[in-house]
């Protein structure tokens, strides 16, 4: 069954709005992540300081066991924000959470192990000055360039996830999934309030919700390095994922993304 997307009636339409490109909000989640975090703070302080006349880096740590929050923390003076959650309540909420704290015109949310070099959000950029509202990285088009493959199981989810998003949810993405996504903040902020699910498939969710508001999206290729310490639970996951696409399904018949 084929889903309807309805565009909202604004007095502007959504992909019309210009927005300064000089001026940006990242958010990271992070769940126990004191092994890597240092190091992507340092590249992404290292280009937003090159890149543009104000940034913020929000670091939401999602209740880590480890020092994750005194890691960000240390890097107050260089513009980090740390933000903690109240209790563990996964990724989707974690960037939900930076979202709503982000003060930039511009917000990208970005995984912490930057299996997405943070330089490729200059191509980014140049999308959003385009008119594009929402830039999505993808791992799975033509011009992609993945450098390091991932275990077999989750080159398997991969390959079937992408397969059921098409089918059930979105047929017009090749890569969901992909922890790199530069949006028009003030777009973000809508998007989120509607956002139900707070574990891995909150990213279709997401993009569900941007494409019912008329939401101009650009999935763009990128560099994409495989790291180690995924969070993600092979079985666990894949179940809870594939029942949040239904999930996804029945939300919008009851009327839940209608703003």
């Amino acid at each position: 069954m084929k889903i309807k997307f309805s565009r909202v009636m604004a007095s502007v339409p959504i992909n019309r709005i210009s927005v300064p490109i000089d001026r940006i909000s990242v958010v990271i989640p992070a769940y126990n992540e004191e092994k890597r975090l240092e190091k992507t703070l340092v590249k992404v302080i290292r280009f937003c300081k090159r890149k543009f006349k104000n940034y913020e880096i929000i670091v939401v740590n999602d209740c880590s066991k480890d020092k994750t929050a005194s890691i960000a923390f240390g890097y107050k003076k260089e513009g980090v924000r740390l933000i903690s959650n109240k209790a563990n309540k996964g990724k989707g909420y974690s960037v939900k959470n930076g979202i709503m704290h982000a003060k930039y015109p511009l917000v990208l949310f970005s995984d912490s192990d930057l299996a997405t070099p943070i330089d490729e959000l200059t191509k980014f950029l140049d999308y959003i000055k385009q008119g594009f509202d929402v830039v999505i990285a993808s791992r799975r088009m033509k011009q992609s360039n993945v450098k390091t493959k991932q275990p077999f199981f989750r080159q398997l989810l991969g390959k079937t996830f992408p397969l059921l998003v098409n089918i059930i949810a979105l047929p017009d993405f090749k890569d969901t999934q992909c922890g790199f996504k530069l949006f028009k903040t003030s777009l973000a902020k809508k998007i989120v309030k509607l956002q139900t699910f707070e574990r891995f498939s909150f990213d279709v969710e997401l993009l569900f919700i941007a494409k019912k508001m008329g939401a101009k999206i650009k999935e763009a290729p990128v560099t994409w390095i495989d790291q180690e310490g995924s969070k993600v639970h092979p079985i666990k996951d894949s179940y809870r994922m594939l029942r949040d696409l239904v999930m996804l399904r029945i939300n919008n018949i009851n009327g839940k993304y209608y703003v």
